[in-house]
């Protein structure tokens, strides 16, 4: 296990996605990734209370919902940590303090917990004074509802007043931080993020690190079927309610897929000889390279079966040589 920041939690240093939950994997399918991810040595389980809200028959916290159906089934919520996030829920929109306290509890409600671990403010709310979002989540804290505060989404200026306001106010300045960054974006992560992060001492779990199925090697080619846009379409006006987990399936082949340039291909080709010289899979080397980076504690990856789990989890345990993180951060520069 690996300290999460100051938290005083500790965590497996691969972290699970709860997004398919309810989208690409139904209850069963998620239950079953969810005992393997544990029974594997996994404990850090990151979801939203937004995820899958713009898919019809999900108002959201569908997530949420699957992994509190789990924990009251295995009856092992002390052998778990548990990540939500706030300001994006269509009922819960922002992080004035009526919202969050609100989101809150109805996040916990979905869980069947009485507390969270890691909540994060999903992405910046500018219309409302940070004073008062501080306030709502130290709240929070002080009632024992959270353990710890996340930011998501946030540019590095807003992380400093963030950290600056909290300090100012004598309240629990976040400790966790979840960017956008992955071998094919590096930037503005790295840019603008890192050293805030690196300054404040932030445990960093990035989200995306396999750039949505992407840096798994398993698409080297630019599709030729429709695009996500017209995939979602076609869902709203009801043409594809049947399967709706296949098309969550063929929105993130969508996605992956924009990486397929000439760049990104090279990372695949770079991934692909170290994962062949080391006997491990492409996404584990991905994964290790992030495990690798400053400050981050713990990628998020996300798994649609059980039996992409081992595959995922190799790379808590796979480190990189110089040479090869050296090779990995020269040739993903150009395409992130």
């Amino acid at each position: 296990m690996t300290p999460l920041g100051g938290t005083g939690i500790d965590v497996y240093p691969v972290a699970l996605g709860g997004t398919p939950f309810g989208w690409t994997s139904d209850e069963t399918a998620s239950h079953r990734v969810l005992d393997a991810f544990i029974a594997g040595g996994g404990n850090f389980i990151d979801t939203s209370d937004s995820y899958m809200a713009g898919v019809p028959g999900n108002s959201g916290g569908v997530s949420e919902t699957i992994i509190g159906s789990w924990l009251a089934a295995r009856k092992n919520r002390d052998r778990v940590i548990i990540g939500t996030k706030v300001g994006h829920h269509p009922r819960f929109k922002g992080l004035a303090p009526a919202n969050v306290a609100a989101a809150a509890d109805a996040s916990l409600k979905r869980l069947q917990t009485d507390y969270i671990d890691v909540y994060y403010a999903h992405y910046d709310d500018p219309a409302t004074p940070l004073a008062e979002t501080i306030g709502a989540f130290e709240t929070l804290r002080t009632a024992g509802k959270i353990r710890a505060v996340g930011l998501s989404n946030y540019t590095g200026a807003r992380i400093t007043e963030w950290l600056e306001a909290a300090r100012s106010s004598r309240s629990e300045p976040p400790a966790v931080l979840q960017p956008h960054y992955n071998l094919v974006t590096r930037q503005p992560y790295e840019r603008e993020i890192a050293p805030v992060a690196a300054s404040a001492g932030l445990a960093v779990v990035p989200y995306f690190a396999l750039a949505a199925g992407f840096l798994t090697g398993k698409y080297r080619k630019k599709p030729r079927s429709a695009t996500p846009l017209a995939l979602a379409g076609g869902l709203l006006t009801g043409k594809h309610r049947r399967n709706k987990y296949e098309f969550g399936a063929q929105v993130r082949q969508m996605m992956a897929s924009k990486h397929a340039s000439d760049a990104g291909l090279a990372v695949i080709d770079a991934l692909d000889g170290i994962a062949s010289a080391d006997g491990v899979a492409i996404a584990a080397v991905a994964i290790a390279w992030l495990r690798g980076r400053p400050n981050v504690v713990a990628p998020i990856t996300s798994a649609r079966t059980a039996e992409q789990l081992p595959t995922l989890l190799a790379a808590a345990t796979l480190n990189l040589t110089g040479e090869e993180m050296a090779t990995l951060d020269e040739i993903s520069a150009v395409a992130g």
